[in-house]
Formats: C-alpha cells, sequence, structure tokens
C-alpha cells in the first residue's frame, strides 16, 4: 500500500515538471525511491528519440514498443540496429498493415504537422494485434523560438469472430513545450502533458479498414489534445499575462495614484472636521 502511494506521488509529480527535462527529473526521482524504478520507467512517457534507417536512409522514432535488449527496429526496413538474429518481429499479415500505416500516417504527419517524423509499430496478439503511432515535431530551428511536439497514440484491436467488426482502445499521451526569447515577449517556458483515453466499435471492410478506423481515432484524440492544450496552457497563461500587464501609461498611473491620495487625504480631512464639531 505504501509503495502505490509512493508511486502515485511520483507520477503526480513526474505530470507537473517541465517535459522538455522529463529524462533529468526522471534520472533524479529514481535515485530517491530506487525500489520504484521499473514501475516508473513503464509509466512516465519520455521524449521519443531519432534515428537513422541505414538501409532505406530515413528517420525513425525510438521507444520501448521497437525495442529488443539493446536494439531497435526500422518500420521502414523491418532490421534492427544494432543486428539482431533472432529480433521479435510481426507476422507476415501485420508487417504488411504496417508498412501500410507508415505510409499513411506518414502523410498524415506531413498535412497536420508539416515535418517532423512518424513510425508506427504493430505486434500480434491472441486475438487481434496493437500498435503503437508515434509523431514528433520539433522547432524550425529558430533561435528565438524552441519547441517539441510528442504524441505517443497505443492501440489495441480486438477482432470479433468472422473479422466483419473490430473493438479498438486508444490510450493517447501528448507532450508539448514551447521556450520563447524575444525582445517583446522576454523569456517564456510553457510546457506540459496530457494522457486521454477511447474506445470505439467499428466494421471492418474495403471501405473502413482498419488502418482507417485507427487514423480518425487517432486524428480525433489529437484534435482534442491540442484544444485542451490550447486552453489549459495557452490560455490560462494569457489570462495571467493580461492580468499582470497593465495597458495604462506609466505617468498616467502616477497621475491616479496622486489623484487618489489627494481624494484620500481631503475625506480624512473632512472626516476630522466632523468629528472636531460634534
Amino acid at each position: 500500500m505504501q509503495n502505490d502511494q509512493q508511486l502515485d506521488c511520483a507520477l503526480d509529480l513526474m505530470r507537473r515538471l517541465p517535459p522538455q527535462q522529463v529524462e533529468k527529473n526522471l534520472s533524479d526521482l529514481i535515485d530517491l525511491v530506487p525500489h520504484l524504478c521499473e514501475e516508473l520507467l513503464s509509466s512516465v512517457d519520455q521524449p521519443l528519440k531519432i534515428a537513422r534507417d541505414k538501409v532505406s536512409g530515413r528517420d525513425y522514432l525510438l521507444c520501448d514498443y521497437n525495442r529488443d535488449g539493446d536494439s531497435y527496429r526500422s518500420p521502414w526496413s523491418n532490421k534492427y540496429d544494432p543486428a539482431l538474429d533472432d529480433g521479435t518481429v510481426p507476422s507476415e499479415r501485420l508487417r504488411k498493415l504496417e508498412v501500410e500505416a507508415n505510409a499513411a500516417f506518414d502523410q498524415y504527419r506531413d498535412m497536420y504537422f508539416e515535418g517532423g517524423v512518424s513510425s508506427v509499430y504493430l505486434w500480434d496478439l491472441d486475438q487481434g494485434f496493437a500498435g503503437v503511432i508515434l509523431i514528433k515535431k520539433t522547432g524550425d530551428g529558430s533561435k528565438k523560438i524552441k519547441g517539441c511536439w510528442d504524441s505517443i497514440h497505443v492501440v489495441e484491436v480486438q477482432e470479433k469472430s468472422g473479422g466483419r467488426n473490430a473493438q479498438y482502445k486508444l490510450t493517447s499521451t501528448a507532450m508539448l513545450w514551447l521556450q520563447t526569447d524575444k525582445v517583446t515577449s522576454g523569456t517564456m517556458n510553457l510546457g506540459g502533458s496530457l494522457t486521454r483515453q477511447a474506445e470505439s466499435e467499428s466494421p471492418v471492410n474495403e471501405a473502413n479498414p482498419h488502418i482507417a478506423n485507427i487514423g480518425r481515432m487517432v486524428e480525433d484524440m489529437e484534435n482534442k489534445i491540442r484544444n485542451t492544450l490550447n486552453e489549459i496552457y495557452f490560455g490560462k497563461t494569457k489570462d495571467i499575462v493580461n492580468g499582470l500587464r497593465s495597458v495604462t501609461p506609466l505617468p498616467d498611473q502616477k497621475q491616479q495614484a496622486a489623484l487618489r491620495n489627494d481624494l484620500a487625504q481631503a475625506i480624512k480631512k473632512r472626516s476630522e472636521k466632523s468629528e472636531s464639531r460634534s
């Protein structure tokens, strides 16, 4: 029971710390509670890292779902780096679906993010399959504005008997941080992460293949997460800045303060005169 409470507190703390420093904060937290190391590593999403496929020459993203030991599998060539002879790979049927999914979400990433890197990894289950859709978009290299978006969508697909319908369970995590250093806005750090879940049952046919059904869920979830992040982080920051910032010029503020002081003194003198007369 005590370990569960410590884990909840640790995860709650990680959700409140800057996402661009997740690795350092996670390492520091593990030093404080080493007995929770495995639980924290499996529960805390970390910013995605990029690697280059030596066979295809294309970038891909690294995560626990394409890792086997110290090697990572590329979705483009289906090869591990460093090379593994017995590395885990999807079945032939699922590998074909994985190739199609990577092509589809590569177009999705290009349309929505206009850059970045995406990767899709699938693996077999007893009654269906599961997969993860990864998207990473960093800033445009500007020295004045830096930022990064990482989204991790884990989906479990349970195929019904007959294969005409499928149950989809989606767990999505988005990590966003933004840092500015401009004359007009000064230095500002803004960041956070959100995790949301959704379930859906959809027909599976030529008009609605698995990729289309999953794609719709991911698109809807990312739109909801973006809107929530915009309201919570950007909206609240704007309200705070507007509350702190005065639109009245400084000379006018001083004049208004002097008038308020004179008025207070006049009221005080009048009150003293009334008391003396009585």
